[in-house]
């Protein structure tokens, strides 16, 4: 890739989509030859979607609606939508689109001094694959012990299950207590992370060797779909995005057809309208609605930067938002008739099922509904692979762009070689992530409120301060860089200021109307 300043020759989109001719187009921000394009506009589309619908919209969404009022929960999740989400995920695409470069460079044509942000969202895209992908790494391992028979997590017959293990399916007379401990989450805590074997932080134990090649799996399906930028990504989203869907409706209507199922779709849309008198309702939705759509990663920036000038990214913002919000909707109901029918299999609430969130959601509550339905092999096949891809789309997103908003920012060293820095990220990302294979195992728990709890145990006072320092780490690049700018800029501090603020390469032969004109419909 390289720096966007360049006359391009006429789009041979133009004549297809509405917007201003290519005479009007900016100097700065004209499409040159050299940069990547995206080979269809279905290739944007689908990983865009790919990106903004993750795993959280499955583990995430659900808990949260029911939490904060059921059906009443999606009047302030729709507002937050209309009126923060969907204006910000339009403008990042618009940016993207417009000045064609990644979230690095990009700083220089709004405000210089901010170049620093751009640096923040690469440190932060290169934290959240330290541990997401890891989680994936946990998906395919369980993809692989779904090759069976009996799934492992069945009963508590293994090595690894303890005396408190309680296998309640197909049985009468089972009591569930407070240290009752299902197959699947003995399998989990004990088989999959092998936390029994660790002592805390202090003596985080051995390495998980089934792990670490699962992980590492991971990471050359993640190498060579990204090597050679949106002409590989591009076509390897037309299975990752598009396989969720197939399985979520397949899951829909086996969920639907389970006794108990509709104790939990009641349980799930059953409206509190009290709730909505809480401010910390509105807060969770304006929380998962930006963290569903993901404006500000760079990632939407990234994307939209290889889409012609012309193309109409309002329309692509609508559509991506609706589709992202609906999957969340409707992963609710996925989720919801599974949790239904273990209610009625343990003979207790919903609530009292419901409380799991997170992975323990995908990794035991699921799972363990899955191993008792009559074709539980092919069920839990289905599930993990559509965890696997899911989680694949969004790394995609988030490692384009740490890509290129470097690329960009150094195209005369990095322009030719996109290969070899595509390895060397992902080595980077690979090593990272090695410490979430030892057996205290979880460090995205760093992020929750203290106190940090992880099952049973209850995290040192000192993590708190390391969760700080991690969070600290990243965005600590937006002051160092405004403090470099204004050093390193010649004149007097008057001049400096003036300077750091101008954007660069904007002038007046320049409509300051152009972005509009560019985007509109």
């Amino acid at each position: 890739m390289s720096e966007q300043n360049s006359s391009a020759p006429g789009d041979k989109h133009s004549k297809h989509d509405a917007g201003p001719s290519n005479n009007t187009l900016p100097l700065s921000i004209s499409q040159t030859d050299s940069r990547d394009k995206w080979s269809k506009k279905m290739d944007f589309l689908l990983s865009v979607i790919g990106f903004a619908v993750d795993l959280g919209n499955v583990w995430r969404f659900p808990y949260i609606c029911y939490q904060n009022g059921g059906g009443a929960f999606l009047i302030p999740y729709t507002i937050m939508a209309l009126f923060g989400g969907v204006p910000l995920f339009f403008m990042e695409l618009a940016l993207g689109q417009f000045h064609r470069t990644g979230a690095i460079p990009i700083w220089k044509r709004i405000c210089p001094i901010f170049k620093g942000i751009g640096y923040a969202i690469c440190v932060i895209g290169l934290y959240v694959s330290f541990y997401y992908n890891t989680i994936i790494a946990w998906a395919l391992y369980y993809l692989y012990s779904s090759f069976s028979t009996t799934l492992p997590w069945t009963n508590c017959d293994n090595t690894w299950n303890t005396a408190n293990c309680t296998n309640y399916f197909g049985k009468n007379n089972i009591t569930w207590t407070n240290n009752s401990k299902s197959p699947a989450e003995e399998f989990y805590t004990r088989h999959v992370l092998g936390i029994h074997e660790a002592d805390g932080l202090d003596h985080v134990g051995g390495m998980r060797w089934e792990l670490l090649f699962c992980l590492f799996l991971i990471f050359t399906i993640v190498y060579f779909s990204l090597w050679k930028g949106v002409k590989t990504s591009g076509k390897v989203v037309w299975v990752t995005a598009t396989l969720p869907y197939v399985v979520l409706f397949i899951l829909l209507i086996r969920g639907a057809t389970l006794p108990g199922a509709w104790r939990g779709i009641i349980f799930y849309l059953r409206p509190n309208w009290q709730k909505l008198t809480d401010t910390a309702v509105w807060i969770d939705a304006a929380a998962q609605i930006f963290f569903s759509l993901g404006p500000g990663f760079g990632v939407l920036l990234a994307l939209a930067s290889y889409n012609p000038f012309n193309n109409n990214c309002y329309r692509d913002a609508i559509i991506t938002s609706v589709v992202n919000c609906l999957t969340s909707f409707l992963s609710g109901f996925v989720i919801f008739t599974v949790l239904g029918y273990m209610a009625e299999m343990r003979d207790v609430e919903v609530e009292d099922v419901a409380k799991d969130k997170g992975p323990s959601l995908l990794f035991i509550t699921y799972p363990e509904a899955i191993a008792n339905m009559v074709g539980s092999t092919f069920f839990a096949i289905i599930f993990f692979l559509m965890m696997i891809t899911l989680g694949l789309d969004s790394t995609f997103g988030g490692l384009e762009a740490v890509i290129t908003a470097i690329m960009d920012e150094y195209p005369d060293i990095l322009g030719r070689r996109r290969e070899l820095f595509v390895l060397g990220l992902v080595i980077v990302c690979f090593t990272g992530s090695l410490s979430t294979l030892t057996q205290f195992i979880i460090v995205s728990s760093f992020m929750d409120q203290p106190p940090l709890m992880l099952f049973d145990y209850k995290y040192p006072e000192w993590t708190i301060l390391v969760g700080y320092l991690i969070g600290a780490s990243s965005f600590i690049w937006i002051p160092i860089y405004m403090v470099y700018k204004l050093v390193w800029t010649p004149g007097s501090l008057k001049q400096r200021l003036a300077i750091c603020i101008r954007p660069e390469n904007v002038g007046r032969d320049q409509p300051s109307d152009s972005l509009c004109m560019a985007m509109a419909p």
